[in-house]
């Protein structure tokens, strides 16, 4: 098996599971989100963008349902005994061969959680697991049960996440030598993700973002690349990831003189950074550094430059996003708790003077003070 953890750890994980199941009154879950089977066994596919579910009874005791394209890829990279296959065929239903499963594994008439708020769940899923399932027993939403288990990271996660982070500056380290005017963005694309994976790390979860000019403003990729100019701007948010564990890290690239309104806007990214990593510890809230990121923005007179969120928890996790659940915005009365690996970003996108300015990286949390991931700290960066 092609195990990325030692049994002892996947042990540990699964007494940690039943202990919250025992505490939900749960019998049995069944997990559809990617990241959920693959910390729990080590499953690693992207399979889940068809149906599959993995069924953990509260004894502990665990049965995969997959399409037969997974069958070797489960065997291979988990550590799941029983396997079931569902077969592809017109007008197929495999939520009733999991109501057949779940009858097989005697939860008739049990309290059955279901992972919900998930890529892998989808409506169409959704409405047909409702169905067979009314009758069947007590369904109750469990999308949070294995998710927030995920949050705290484990001693041999964290040196997964402490790699990610080092394949964060690689790719930055690679791609800074490139930015000059003239420069293809693809070629710097090309250059970051060659070093992530140059240096034995993943695919991301999402596509890294770059844009330059007025793209410079998007907080999201898109398609199709252009060169950069004498005085230009370049956003990148991008990972470096071990184990499917991210380390995100984001900036704004100045090419050529930076005008008056970069430093502007970097002068109140660097203020904010500083100001959150005083509150980003044991004891504050999700909620708490959202609240230092708007008061500090508004402040400034950037309320409607900023984004309602500015960060979230990232972890192991599958396409098509590396966020994990709990996100820095107004509210979140998630605790902060030592050993959750947090990417805290300031995006500030001034549309009407057409200027960008990002600065974001991946926090390492402590009994005190956070741990930076990367060497590059917080400085400004121009060619």
């Amino acid at each position: 098996m092609a195990l990325h953890f030692a049994e002892q750890e996947y042990a540990a994980r699964l007494t940690r599971l039943t202990a919250r199941m025992r505490e939900e009154k749960l019998d049995a879950v069944l997990l559809f989100a990617q990241e959920s089977m693959y910390w729990l066994t080590g499953y690693d596919t992207f399979g889940y963008c068809f149906f599959q579910t993995l069924v953990v009874k509260l004894d502990g005791s665990m049965v995969l349902l997959t399409r037969s394209a997974d069958l070797r890829q489960a065997r291979h990279t988990s550590n799941i005994e029983r396997i079931q296959i569902w077969v592809d065929r017109v007008n197929a239903d495999p939520t009733a061969d999991l109501k057949n499963l779940l009858s097989d594994l005697d939860l008739l008439g049990c309290r059955i959680g279901v992972e919900f708020d998930t890529h892998g769940m989808t409506g169409l899923v959704a409405r047909r697991l409702d169905h067979q399932l009314t009758s069947f027993g007590e369904v109750v939403d469990a999308s949070a049960l294995v998710g927030n288990l995920r949050l705290v990271k484990s001693e041999a996660e964290i040196a997964h996440v402490l790699r990610a982070g080092e394949l964060a500056d690689a790719a930055l380290d690679a791609a800074l030598p490139l930015i000059r005017p003239g420069a293809s963005e693809a070629e710097i694309l090309a250059a970051m993700q060659g070093a992530v994976l140059a240096g034995g790390g993943d695919y991301p979860a999402n596509e890294f973002v770059i844009g330059s000019g007025t793209d410079a403003l998007l907080c999201r990729y898109k398609s199709g690349r252009r060169k950069l100019d004498a005085d230009d701007q370049l956003t990148l948010e991008w990972a470096g990831v071990s184990a499917h564990y991210h380390a995100p890290m984001m900036r704004t690239v100045i090419i050529g003189e930076p005008s008056n309104r970069h430093r502007e806007l970097y002068s109140a990214c660097r203020e904010a950074m500083q100001a959150i990593e005083m509150v980003l510890r044991p004891g504050n809230t999700f909620g708490t550094v959202f609240d230092v990121h708007a008061r500090i923005m508004d402040e400034r007179g950037l309320a409607k430059h900023r984004l309602n969120a500015c960060g979230y928890s990232v972890g192991a996790r599958f396409s098509p996003s590396w966020m994990e659940s709990q996100m820095f915005h107004v509210g979140n009365p998630h605790p902060i708790e030592p050993d959750m690996s947090l990417f805290v970003h300031m995006i500030i996108m001034d549309s009407e003077t057409g200027t960008a300015m990002t600065l974001g990286q991946t926090y390492l949390t402590t009994a005190g003070e956070p741990r930076a991931l990367s060497r590059y700290g917080l400085d400004f960066i121009s060619t």
